[in-house]
Parts: structure tokens; C-alpha cells; sequence
């Protein structure tokens, strides 16, 4: 061996792999990658096979990044984050899921904790735990193994978004399900009871350290005046915060293009929420895989008309947009607003006056409608029962109030006869239908 690098016992090569066993504790070995660059033993990524040790004895395996957040009392340097590899994280997290399908072991992420910090390239730890037994367990030993080896087939232009983690437990139960749930991936996670030692250096080198788009927030684990301060912290950095819902919303779509969509309906409504439909996230995937530049289009529709619609068949409008590929926004209050995102816009502009249509059918079973096209005008009347027309006329008895509603004519005890129209009063609305981009 090199002379100069006593620290390293033995290195073996496999396909892209290079094994090189070292004397020391992991968490130590900060400078490693340019002690082994000095040997010729140049990497991309360093990954630590490891162990993991916890009292709850669960047989576990576990990936996460390193760094300290306030002092290093574990390997590593105070208030330094070494730089992660969330890509290749996502990959052997999901690997390790997948082998121990059958098998008697939990698999977590883990927060950002101990050494070493200071290495130039990007780094994780794949630990077996929890206990002595576990550390020597030949099937953990090979499902680990194999979940490295097969964590190279990642495309290098393959556009994962990825974020920061705030919030949760050590092991960070919600982004372990987004990673394993959804297209995204995780930098440096940052658990509860670290939320008060974070400040503006410690954040902005988690999002730069992981190549971060943008932040996540568990926000049931963390306190308001928390939640408050790193809003601050990382919208001044120039970062956005998602929550779950918008990950979701998000999934299968590269993160530019999310952040172009959200871009386009920010202007229109700052507090509006997208969706997506399945639809139009297929038609996307083949403007990215092709590299087409992707222009959005707005279109609407008479927000008076989608109102009135909405108030009667909220689920209908939203099945009909589902089903066309747009993206369409909600209101904070859940209600629907009036405008569509497509990618074609002869297409959105088709779809909008299909929604019309689709209005003005849920608004035929409510009213008597009569549409003036000249003018872009639609006449809504209706006829109601009125309870005071009928009391004036000597109606009071619950039976006949309910043939009059019924459309039914009703005898009085003098014979006296009550038509509908008697009792009815009609009300015509108008709704102005015109409203496009």
C-alpha cells in the first residue's frame, strides 16, 4: 500500500465501485476524499457502510448525511454540512425498501447528524442497526451491499426535485414516506428538537450543500413562532416552502416546470393552490423528454357563471377539468377559480368553452335559461315557492304547502282553488358568459 495513506488497509474495484477499508471510526474521517485523491484514488461520491447503534434494538437500516448544526461533538467541524447526495440517497433508500420486502428489517432516513463535514464531495452514510447482532447479520450485510451496487443507474440529466427537510423525528417518518411515495428526493433533513439551533448559515448551507429547490415542512412538529422564523430565514434566501399536498401535486413533473406553472398562476392569485391532472403531467413528460421549450397559456371562464355552476355541482366541474390536460387552481376556501393553465392554448381555449357548457347543463336543472349570444348573455329565471303568497292566501297547513311546492293545485275549504302560480314568485338573474385571455 501507498505510504501514504496508512489509514487505509485494503481497496478492492468492482465495475464503477472502488471498496477501500480504512482504520478509524467513519465519523472521524474528515479530509478523507482528498487523502484517498493524494493516493490516486480520485471519487465522485463517497458512501460510508456503516453501523448504526440504538437502544430501541429494532433491526434497522438507515441513510443520511452528515454535518453539525451547532457544536461537533462527533466527528466533523461546529456548525459545518458536508455535501449530500440526494439523488443517489433517494436511490439506495428505495433499493433497501425493495430487498428487505421480505425480510425482518425497518428501513429509515435519518436527520443530518456527526462527522466528518468537511469533505469535497458529495457523501452519505448506509448503516446497518441496531445492535452487535445486527452489525455481523450476513442477509443485512448482502441487502445493504446490493442496495449500493445498483445505486449507480441513475441518468445524469435526470431532473429529481429535491428539498430540504424540517421538522419531524430523528427518523423523519414523513419524508420517508414522500421519498418512497412520490418523485422526489431529500438533502439534509433537520429533525424538531434541532429547529432552535438553525440559523441563517447553518439553513443557507443546507439548501447550497444539497442542491436544494426547495424547503419541506413537517408543520404539525413544529411550533408557530418555528414555523414563522424559517419562513423568514428561507424566503429571503429565495427558496419556496411546499407542503405535503404540493409534493404530491407536483409528483412525476421536473421541478423548473412546477416552478413555472406555480409562477404563472402567482401572478393571477398569490394564495391559489394548482392541480395538476394526470393528463396534462403525461403531456409534459414528452415536452421534457424531447426538450421543448414548454409556454403556458392561461384561458377563462365567466366567473360569475363557474359560481353559480359550483354551487350546485362543485363535483362535476371538478371531474370534467380532471379529465382534460390543464391545470386548474383552487382558492384557499377550497372554491374553484375561474382560470385554466394549458400548454396548447387553442386547447385551453377549447376546454373553456366545453366547461361553459358543462355550466350551463348544471345550471338547467335549477333554472329556466335563455343564452343571447350577441350580447354573451345568459338569462337565469326561476320559478319559487313563496310560503308569504301562500299565508296571504289562507294557506297555513303543512300538507298543502307541500303540494304547492310539488307543482300541485290545492282545494281551500270554501273551495277556494290555489294554483302554483298562484304562490310562486319569479326571479331573473343575468350573467355576463364573456371572460377569456
Amino acid at each position: 500500500m501507498d505510504f501514504k495513506c496508512p489509514d487505509v488497509l485494503n481497496v478492492c474495484e468492482y465495475n464503477n465501485f472502488r471498496l477501500v477499508e480504512i482504520d478509524g471510526m467513519h465519523i472521524y474521517q474528515d479530509g478523507l476524499d482528498k487523502r484517498l485523491a493524494d493516493c490516486g484514488f480520485d471519487s465522485r461520491i463517497m458512501i460510508f457502510a456503516s453501523k448504526h447503534r440504538s437502544n430501541d434494538g429494532r433491526h434497522l437500516l438507515t441513510v443520511h448525511y452528515t454535518g453539525n448544526t451547532k457544536e461537533a461533538k462527533f466527528g466533523g467541524h461546529p456548525m459545518e454540512l458536508a455535501v449530500a447526495a440526494p439523488k443517489v440517497m433517494r436511490l439506495v433508500f428505495n433499493n433497501l425498501k425493495i430487498l428487505t420486502n421480505n425480510e425482518d428489517f425497518e428501513v429509515s432516513i435519518e436527520s443530518t447528524h456527526h462527522g466528518p463535514s468537511d469533505l469535497g464531495i458529495p457523501s452519505l452514510f448506509v448503516e446497518i442497526g441496531s445492535s452487535q447482532t445486527e452489525w455481523v447479520n450476513s442477509t443485512a450485510g448482502r441487502i445493504v451491499a446490493d442496495a449500493i451496487l445498483t445505486s449507480c443507474s441513475i441518468p445524469d440529466n435526470e431532473d429529481i426535485p429535491i428539498a430540504v427537510g424540517f421538522g419531524g423525528n430523528h427518523y423523519a417518518t414523513r419524508q420517508n414516506k414522500l421519498i418512497e411515495e412520490t418523485t422526489i428526493a431529500f438533502g439534509h433533513v433537520f429533525p424538531s428538537y434541532k429547529l432552535d439551533e438553525l440559523n441563517d448559515q447553518i439553513i443557507k448551507q443546507a439548501f447550497e450543500c444539497s442542491n436544494a429547490d426547495f424547503a419541506y415542512f413537517d408543520r404539525k412538529s413544529m411550533n408557530t413562532k418555528q414555523r414563522e422564523r424559517l419562513y423568514r430565514i428561507i424566503e429571503e434566501l429565495g427558496y419556496e416552502i411546499l407542503r405535503e399536498t404540493d409534493i404530491r401535486e407536483m409528483d412525476h413533473i421536473p421541478w423548473q416546470t412546477y416552478k413555472q406553472l406555480r409562477n404563472t398562476v402567482n401572478k393571477i392569485t398569490p394564495s391559489g393552490r394548482i392541480r395538476i391532472t394526470k393528463h396534462i403531467k403525461d403531456e409534459i413528460k414528452k415536452y421534457h423528454h424531447t426538450r421543448k421549450y414548454l409556454k403556458t397559456n392561461l384561458a377563462a371562464i365567466s366567473h360569475e357563471l363557474l359560481r353559480e355552476a359550483e354551487k350546485f355541482d362543485r363535483n362535476r366541474i371538478e371531474a370534467f377539468l380532471k379529465g382534460k390536460k390543464i391545470v386548474y387552481v383552487e382558492h384557499n376556501d377550497g372554491r374553484l377559480l375561474n382560470i385554466i393553465v394549458g400548454i396548447d392554448k387553442e386547447y385551453a381555449n377549447l376546454v373553456i368553452k366545453e366547461l361553459m357548457n358543462e355550466c350551463i347543463n348544471i345550471l338547467k336543472g335549477h333554472y329556466d335559461i335563455r343564452y343571447v349570444k350577441d350580447e354573451d348573455v345568459l338569462y337565469l329565471t326561476r320559478r319559487k315557492f313563496s310560503p308569504d303568497l301562500a299565508k296571504k292566501l289562507g294557506i297555513t297547513s303543512g300538507p298543502q304547502f307541500g303540494a304547492l311546492t310539488r307543482g300541485e293545485t290545492v282545494t281551500m275549504g270554501n273551495n277556494k282553488v290555489i294554483s302554483p302560480e298562484m304562490v310562486y314568485v319569479i326571479t331573473e338573474r343575468v350573467i355576463r358568459v364573456k371572460n377569456t385571455y
